[in-house]
């Protein structure tokens, strides 16, 4: 006996049987009672509920993290603006170096610099 080619005939005849077979399948199976289609109803719902609260609470710690980084980048900025005043009020209260001590300054450059020459 040797391998039979099955016809377009015989193929379709299969798959009309098995589609029958599995239409059968599928309504021998009880039907669900609608309490218990409502109790599943419920329990998705519960389910889907629980995932919402926590997608919020998500979302809520995002911008809370968010609004504490703009929180610390503007104490930082308020920071340096008040460090930058500062330094400037102490520059302006400072009294402006007199001509003896920048005499002092140029020579101690000037003297800086012959010994430099003479070293190299």
């Amino acid at each position: 006996m040797g391998y039979k080619v099955p016809t377009f005939q015989d193929r379709a005849a299969l798959a009309a049987e098995a589609k029958k077979k599995a239409l059968d399948r599928l309504k021998a199976q009880p039907k669900l009672d609608p309490a218990e289609l409502a109790e599943r109803q419920a329990a998705r719902l519960a389910r889907e509920a629980e995932e919402e609260a926590k997608r919020e609470a998500k979302r809520a710690a995002i911008a809370q993290e968010k609004a504490d980084k703009l929180a610390a980048i503007e104490a930082e900025k308020a920071r340096l603006e008040e460090e930058k005043a500062q330094a400037e009020a102490d520059r302006k209260a400072k009294a402006p170096p007199t001509a003896a001590e920048l005499k002092a300054l140029r020579d101690a450059r000037y003297a800086a610099r012959k010994a430099r020459s003479k070293a190299g």
